[in-house]
C-alpha cells in the first residue's frame, strides 16, 4: 500500500489518478454497476414519492414507488453506465445514466402545474444527493474505528479494504447522479427543471430539443472524451471533453470533506484494485 500511497501522492489532482493504466478493473466496474442499479432505483423513487406527496397517485398507480429494476431502469441510460463502468482506469470509471422518466399529472400536484412538476424533478437529484453524503458520513464514522489499524489477516485486510471500496462507489456513483441529472438535456431531470423556470414561449421552443437529448449526452459522455483521447494534445485540454472525469473528481471531493479524508486517499478506495 505504501507504493501505492507515494504513485497517487505525486498527483495534484484525480486526472493523475485515473491516467495510470488502461487496465480495466473489473472488481470497480462491478460495483460501479450494482451502485448504479440501487441507485436509480432510489433516485427514481424519490421522484415518484415526491408526486405521492403532492397529491398526484399516478406514479404510484404505475408502480413507481415500488424498487423493482425493471420498473425504473432505461435501456439506453443503463447501456451509457455499463460503457462508463467498464472503460479503461486511464479514463475513470464512474456511475453515471438514467432511469425511466417518471410520468405525472401536473393538474394533479400541489404548487400547480410549474411549481409542483419542478418540486418533483428537483427530488431525484436532492434524494441521491442526500444518500451519496449520507453513506461519505458513514465512511467517517468507519474510518475513526481503532481496529481499522489493528488488522492482521491478510483476508480480513481484503474483506476490510473492498467493503470501504464499496461504500465508497456508493456514495460516488449517488453523487455523480444527482450532478449528473441537473444537465439540461432530456430525458435527465436537468430538462424539466429548466422546461418549468422558462416563460411558456421560450418553453415551446426549449421543448423542441428533447428528441436529441439523449444523442447530446451519449456525445458528451462518450463520444468526446473518446475523441479526447485518439487525438492527443489537440482536444484533451478542453473541459467538455473531460466532463465525466470532473463530474467524478467532484464526487470524491465532497466524499472526502465530509468523510475528512484527503482526496489521495479517498481515490485510492475508490481506485483500489
Amino acid at each position: 500500500m505504501g507504493g501505492e500511497m507515494l504513485r497517487f501522492a505525486q498527483h495534484d489532482t484525480l486526472k493523475g489518478l485515473v491516467r495510470t493504466t488502461m487496465a480495466i478493473n473489473v472488481i470497480l466496474a462491478l460495483m460501479i454497476v450494482g451502485s448504479f442499479l440501487l441507485a436509480i432505483v432510489l433516485h427514481e423513487s424519490g421522484h415518484a414519492l415526491m408526486a405521492s406527496v403532492l397529491g398526484d397517485p399516478t406514479p404510484r398507480v404505475e408502480g413507481r414507488q415500488s424498487f423493482s429494476l425493471a420498473m425504473h431502469l432505461d435501456a439506453l441510460g443503463t447501456i451509457l453506465c455499463l460503457i462508463l463502468a467498464f472503460q479503461p482506469v486511464l479514463f475513470g470509471p464512474v456511475g453515471l445514466g438514467w432511469g425511466k422518466p417518471v410520468k405525472t399529472d401536473p393538474w394533479k400536484l400541489r404548487g400547480g402545474p410549474n411549481g409542483g412538476t419542478l418540486l418533483v424533478a428537483l427530488a431525484g437529484p436532492i434524494f441521491s444527493l442526500a444518500i451519496g453524503l449520507l453513506f461519505a458520513l458513514l465512511l467517517r464514522f468507519i474510518f475513526g474505528l481503532p481496529f481499522l489499524n489493528q488488522i492482521s489477516s491478510p483476508v480480513l485486510l481484503w474483506l476490510v479494504t473492498h467493503f470501504l471500496q464499496l461504500l465508497t462507489v456508493f456514495a460516488s456513483v449517488n453523487i455523480c447522479l444527482a450532478l449528473f441529472n441537473v444537465l439540461p438535456f432530456y430525458p435527465l431531470d436537468g430538462y424539466q427543471i429548466v422546461y418549468t423556470l422558462l416563460p411558456t414561449r421560450q418553453a415551446v421552443q426549449f421543448a423542441k430539443s428533447a428528441p436529441y437529448g439523449p444523442f447530446i449526452v451519449l456525445g458528451i459522455f462518450f463520444l468526446l472524451p473518446f475523441l479526447a483521447q485518439i487525438s492527443g494534445s489537440g482536444l484533451s485540454g478542453l473541459f467538455i471533453f473531460h466532463i465525466p472525469t470532473y463530474l467524478l473528481e467532484g464526487s470524491l471531493a465532497l466524499i472526502g470533506l465530509v468523510s475528512g479524508q484527503p482526496l489521495v486517499a479517498v481515490g485510492i478506495h475508490y481506485f483500489l484494485p
